[in-house]
């Protein structure tokens, strides 16, 4: 008897895909990879850790590394820097994030955008703790109005991602640390948001002043993306100030 034809499964689209500007390269995963497949200099940085840990790392750097080959960079070792921020190649700008079920990371090179910063979590209410630190009493009444039109989406979850994504797109640019209370997150629900950062440290760049960005809820995952395309440097010296704690 002949063997029943089975067709192959069919591929699952990336997380990341519609929210980030075509110049930026970006892949992801729902599985691990196994972290023999690091360079051994990332072997030495992660090998006391726990073995869940070096899983998420390596699959981190694998889709950090298939991003890169896509913008034409050669894979490379990209070891934790500052803040455990991984150091990309000269006159790259990338981002890696992972969660439970999920690894994903973008890159693009440093002349076609200013800043990039992605973050996925698990699509589930924040513990009411949580909310009460990272959010303020402005963004929680924000929540409560957008809760109201859309009773389904775990609209605290989105506006941690958001907050870490921002954090991610800001570090690299000033290697500053950046607190929940220092951004003020406005969301729309047709998948965008916006950030505005409130007073801290002076950063004169108006560019480092306000972000916006895509998200969406896609397989049980809620994924932010912050990223600007490259413009003119502006300063403005109305601008009040930066950030200053951690995120």
């Amino acid at each position: 008897m002949p063997e029943e034809l089975t067709s192959p499964a069919p591929a699952r689209e990336n997380l990341l895909a519609g929210l980030l500007p075509a110049v930026v390269a970006y892949a992801d995963t729902h599985g691990d990879h196994d972290p023999a497949l690091l360079f051994p200099e990332e072997q030495a940085a992660i090998a006391r850790a726990a073995p869940g840990r070096r899983a998420e790392f390596a699959t981190g750097r694998v889709c950090a590394r298939q991003a890169l080959a896509d913008l034409g960079i050669p894979p490379s070792a990209l070891l934790p820097g500052a803040r455990n921020a991984p150091q990309w190649p000269r006159g790259v700008l990338g981002s890696i994030t992972h969660c439970r079920g999920y690894r994903a990371a973008a890159a693009a090179r440093s002349g076609d955008v200013e800043v990039l910063g992605i973050d996925a979590e698990p699509h589930l209410p924040l513990p009411r703790a949580v909310r009460s630190t990272i959010a303020s009493q402005v963004e929680q009444l924000h929540l409560a109005s957008l809760a109201a039109l859309d009773g389904h989406t775990h609209w605290d979850r989105l506006l941690f991602c958001v907050k870490e994504a921002t954090y991610k797109a800001w570090f690299p640019r000033t290697g500053r640390w950046l607190g929940f209370r220092d951004a003020h997150v406005v969301i729309q629900p047709a998948g965008s948001f916006s950030v505005r950062l409130l007073p801290g440290p002076r950063i004169k760049d108006v560019r480092l002043q306000c972000f916006t960005g895509r998200w969406a809820v896609r397989e049980g995952i809620v994924i932010a993306a912050v990223a600007a395309t490259a413009s003119p440097i502006t300063h403005d010296p109305t601008i009040g100030q930066g950030l200053g704690a951690a995120l």
